[in-house]
């Protein structure tokens, strides 16, 4: 039978042509769903800071020459943590987040990837709740770990949904703005932990965070994102028409409409292909090992720089001084090199002339800095190398959603997530610690870490010279499954004489 289109009456034939009135404006504009994404990204920051701060974590029982002993404070002190165990606990999320990430990026092809997000942050809600009614060291530790399963779904679908809800010419500002809440984050947690763990108990503060991204798990499981997510089916196209008039195809609609095999759906087949495809892009690769590399220096700065400043310039203040050149100098670099790329016009060469460039200086500043004797003069120079090192934090991420197709940028997303954790800042400080134990001078080895930033801003330059395309507007073969599931849809929904 031959499927044609349908009109119920000459009036209705009529009422069919009147102009539609006008769309009715959404509230969640793109600008506002940015927003509570921004809001989200530093909820989870803020739990980074609070694990760590000194009215969470605490210090273990210590006793003097004379046998006096004063009891411990916080989680370390009510656990009886080692130095070891407490080192564990605050990395311990990192195994949730490393195992999870690829698994929602997967999953983000058939399930609706804003929901993903919502069930992301309902584990990471849970498991915060479960960190404050924790009772030892393993309990507490097994809900790290789900904190980052939770915070897995965030970080792979996040970046892609802000990459299609900005205005073009100001893409990575708002990526900026969302990165930027990392050192902000992390030093409101700082902050947040300190005064909560001192006044309502250190349980209190897991409670507080919980209860706020609570509000954020509702929201993300009742509203809709302004945009679909580019290169990703709508969830809702196979539902039938409402509508009392159906259209029919035209010819060269149905003609669109292709007679084949259908491919694996598996997921372990499906994530096998993409991630082949995903290694198969040279610019990924190179962008990828750069930044495993500046984030290896990045992983030993934050945490032996406090005690490098101590050894180095005897500060009285190191955790102070070296949180709050941090925070301030993150929050302008990050900012920074994202207004900065969308005034030069972000291409794929330009952004690695960026990330060159700024690494390069940034590396030679912080390596001069800790030539300095004198104390003021490395303050000054480190915090303009600070600011030239965390411009990179928005654009290297937008060569990792612009140099493979719509439909892989979660898994880019991810994939870059655990390679620059895996071979980055999780190995990085324990060789710090090694290499100092032999050397057993403080300068010697900043001086050596620092200059590995050198290689990174090498082999970012190396991106300069490649044949790199965007290729974030290409039709890839899941965008073609797209369209011919809108088109099937609209034949299943139109009627049969």
């Amino acid at each position: 039978m031959t499927k044609v289109g349908l009109r119920d009456s000459p009036a209705k034939e009529t009422a069919s042509t009147t102009t539609a009135p006008p769309t009715k404006k959404r509230f969640l504009t793109p600008g506002r769903f940015v927003t509570i994404l921004c809001i989200i990204n530093l909820i989870n920051y803020v739990d980074r800071g609070v694990i760590a701060s000194n009215g969470v974590n605490g210090s273990s029982k210590t006793c003097d020459a004379k046998g006096v002993c004063s009891a411990g404070t916080g989680i370390q002190g009510e656990f009886s943590l080692s130095n070891f165990e407490d080192g564990l606990l605050s990395s311990a999320f990192m195994v949730g987040l490393l195992v999870a990430s690829p698994i929602f990026a997967g999953l983000s092809k058939r399930v609706n990837p804003f929901k993903l997000i919502g069930v992301g942050l309902t584990v990471w809600t849970i498991a915060a709740l479960g960190c404050g009614f924790s009772y030892n060291f393993w309990m507490i530790a097994v809900f790290r770990m789900f904190v980052g399963v939770g915070e897995a779904s965030f970080i792979s679908l996040a970046a892609p949904y802000i990459d299609d809800s900005a205005p073009v010419e100001r893409k990575n500002f708002w990526l900026g703005l969302f990165y930027m809440c990392i050192p902000a984050g992390v030093a409101l947690g700082y902050v947040f932990g300190g005064y909560i763990g001192n006044h309502l108990g250190w349980r209190w503060a897991f409670y507080i965070e919980a209860i706020a991204m609570a509000i954020f798990v509702v929201l993300s499981f009742c509203i809709k994102p302004p945009h679909q997510l580019k290169g990703f089916a709508d969830k809702g196209l196979k539902k039938p028409s409402t509508s009392v008039e159906t259209v029919a195809l035209t010819d060269a609609e149905a003609s669109k409409i292709k007679t084949k095999t259908p491919k694996s759906k598996n997921l372990f087949v499906v994530f096998g292909r993409d991630l082949k495809a995903l290694f198969s892009e040279k610019v990924f690769i190179v962008n990828v090992l750069g930044y495993i590399t500046y984030n290896f220096v990045i992983g030993a700065y934050s945490y032996w720089g406090p005690k490098a400043g101590f050894g180095i310039y005897q500060m009285k203040n190191a955790d102070m001084i070296f949180g709050g050149l941090t925070i301030i100098c993150g929050i302008i670099g990050t900012l920074g090199g994202s207004y900065v790329l969308d005034r030069i016009t972000a291409t794929l060469p330009n952004t690695f002339k960026l990330l060159a460039a700024s690494t390069l200086l940034g590396a030679a500043f912080c390596f001069v800095a800790f030539l300095m004797k004198n104390m003021y003069a490395f303050i000054g120079l480190f915090a303009l190398g600070e600011i030239l090192i965390f411009a990179p934090q928005a654009p290297v991420n937008y060569v990792c959603l612009h140099c493979v197709r719509p439909n892989l940028r979660p898994l880019s997303m991810a994939t870059s997530t655990v390679l620059i954790h895996i071979l980055g800042d999780v190995p990085s400080s324990p060789l710090y610690g090694k290499m100092q134990d032999r050397l057993k001078n403080w300068r010697k080895s900043t001086l050596i870490i620092t200059s590995i930033l050198f290689l990174a801003a090498i082999i970012w330059g190396l991106g300069i010279f490649m044949n790199s395309v965007d290729r974030s507007n290409e039709v890839s073969e899941d965008d073609e499954v797209v369209e011919e599931e809108k088109l099937e849809s609209k034949a299943d929904n139109s009627p049969l004489v």
